[in-house]
This record gives structure tokens, C-alpha cells and sequence, in this order.
């Protein structure tokens, strides 16, 4: 897409206002107490597993980032021990939410917010992680891009498609809906085993064209191996889903899941719908929160 296609893209997708001047929660809007009671009905063999990384005090090989970890009190006896935990949630190394005025795009931030009126020293004055703490429960979806394509992996040059999400649907037998939590997989994990370590500077993902499709199927959060596809080749929007779908759409963002034990679980149960719940920290004005999910089959 040219840059003025991509311009074009970000007011065909905007959401701003649709959900009241004074909404946090943008795509999140989409699971309503129906979308709730159909996916806990998604439960039937009752398996349930995490899709988070773990926490670690290494730094990361690509991104240097680390947990800070420190026991505070140690003793022998009756006494507990106790700990602290630091955690710089965003990058690549921590499963994280991403609060909707995490990320900005030309000073714009979700529904019509200005960087100037809601960053601030203190945290966020508006669409923070803390407006999520009533927690994520809805269905999830999985599209195995790179299975649909018959490999493995997914090579870094690749730009993941409109065709390439739904050739996946296809081959899993579902079909993304208004409220879904979508997680798309391009097999990194697997490419890494093979390669090393690889650069997000250099990373297959979706392409712009995808954040309009998720538009279009009111995906509620979004979540992967993947997320666009780096380095993007445009001056203006380096990053679509982060500089179109947060700030415009108010898509939720569910970063850095590792999502192939999900796959191996959709594999086993012959199905690639199931059960997804986060339950962010309560923390007003954070930019974003480690967390856990859990997909429940």
C-alpha cells in the first residue's frame, strides 16, 4: 500500500467515538455477555493451558531485557520469605497486554486523545490497562498461517495476507467473528530452533491490508508470534497495527503469547476455537501488564 492508501486505510477503520467520547475499552467492546456465555460453552474436555512465556532474570538474546527479581528477606524458621518483582512489560521477552494509548501515531492517540493530554510523568491520564480490569473472556481463535501454507515456519521476508488468514481459516475449519480473540501463528519458534535468535527488526507479519479485515470481523484482541510485518516498507506508518489499530480502532493488542503449545492443543482436539481469559493487573494509569492467559479447550 502507498502512503496515502495507508492514510485512506486508518479513517475507513477509525472507531473514535463509536462507543462514547469517554470509552477505554475500544475493540473490547465487541464481547458482549452473549459472546461471553458461547465461548464459555467452548469448554469441553476441560484442558486448560498457558500461552505466556516465562518471566526471566536473563536478558533476553534479541531485546536485552530482563526481569528485575530480588528477594528481600530470607531467614530459617517461622519467618516467610518474601520478594520483589520489577517488570518493563512492552519489547519482545514479556507476554503482555498493550494499555490502547500505549502507542500513538502522529500525536494522536484512541478516540480523539492527544499525546500531551493523557502522557504523562505519572502514567497514563486516559486508556490505560487499568479501564481492562474487568478482564478478557471470550472466544479465541487460532489461524495457523504457516500449517495452511504446508512449512513450518514462515521465512522472515514474508508479508502475511488477507489471503494467508483466511486460507487458515479454511484449513482449521473456522471463521473469525465479531468479539474473537484472534491469535495468528507463523511458526517463529520453530524458524529460531533452526536459525537462532531472529531480529524483530526483520520479522514476518501482517500486512496493512490484515488490519482492515480485522476491522471488518470486529476482532476484538489481537495476538501471535507475529505482529506486522518488520521493517514495514513506508515512511509514514512504520507499524500498522500499532500506529492504525491501536490509536484509530482502539484494537486491543495481546503481544508476545507463545503460541505453540496452543497449536499442538488445537492439533489434539481437531479444532482451533476455544476458551480465552486474561485478568490484567489492577494498576491505574499503566501503559500495559504482564499477564498470563489461558486458553481453555
Amino acid at each position: 500500500m502507498t502512503d496515502e492508501e495507508l492514510l485512506a486505510l486508518a479513517k475507513r477503520v477509525c472507531n473514535q467515538g463509536r462507543w462514547g467520547e469517554d470509552d477505554e475499552l475500544g475493540t473490547l467492546n465487541y464481547i458482549t455477555p452473549q459472546k461471553r456465555r458461547a465461548a464459555a460453552a467452548l469448554v469441553r474436555s476441560g484442558e486448560s493451558l498457558s500461552i505466556a512465556r516465562d518471566l526471566t532474570t536473563a536478558p533476553d538474546p534479541v531485546t536485552h531485557e530482563a526481569i528485575d527479581h530480588r528477594m528481600l528477606f530470607v531467614k530459617t524458621g517461622p519467618a516467610a520469605a518474601e520478594d520483589y518483582v520489577g517488570i518493563a512489560p512492552h519489547g519482545f521477552s514479556v507476554t503482555h497486554l498493550d494499555a490502547i494509548c500505549h502507542s500513538t501515531w502522529n500525536g494522536a492517540l484512541y478516540n480523539g486523545r492527544s499525546v500531551e493530554d493523557v502522557h504523562r510523568y505519572d502514567g497514563l491520564a486516559f486508556g490505560s490497562v487499568h479501564a481492562m480490569r474487568d478482564g478478557i473472556f471470550t472466544r479465541g481463535v487460532l489461524l495457523d498461517v504457516a500449517r495452511a501454507r504446508g512449512v513450518d515456519y514462515l521465512e522472515p521476508d514474508h508479508l502475511i495476507t488477507v489471503d494467508d488468514l483466511e486460507a487458515a481459516e479454511r484449513e482449521g475449519g473456522v471463521r473469525v467473528g465479531s468479539g474473537d480473540a484472534l491469535f495468528v501463528r507463523m511458526g517463529l519458534s520453530c524458524w529460531e530452533a533452526v536459525h537462532g535468535p531472529q531480529s524483530p527488526d526483520n520479522r514476518s507479519g501482517l500486512g496493512a491490508h490484515c488490519v482492515e479485515w480485522l476491522h471488518e470481523r470486529q476482532v476484538a484482541v489481537y495476538g501471535g508470534d507475529c505482529v506486522e510485518f518488520m521493517p514495514y516498507p513506508s515512511e509514514v506508518i512504520r507499524m500498522p497495527l500499532h500506529h492504525i489499530g491501536m490509536p484509530t480502532m482502539g484494537l486491543i493488542l495481546l503481544d508476545w503469547p507463545e503460541v505453540e503449545g496452543l497449536a499442538a492443543a488445537c492439533e489434539r482436539h481437531r479444532r482451533w476455537e476455544f476458551l480465552l481469559t486474561v485478568a490484567p493487573i489492577r494498576l491505574p494509569r499503566a501503559t500495559g501488564a504482564a499477564v498470563n492467559p489461558i486458553c481453555v479447550f
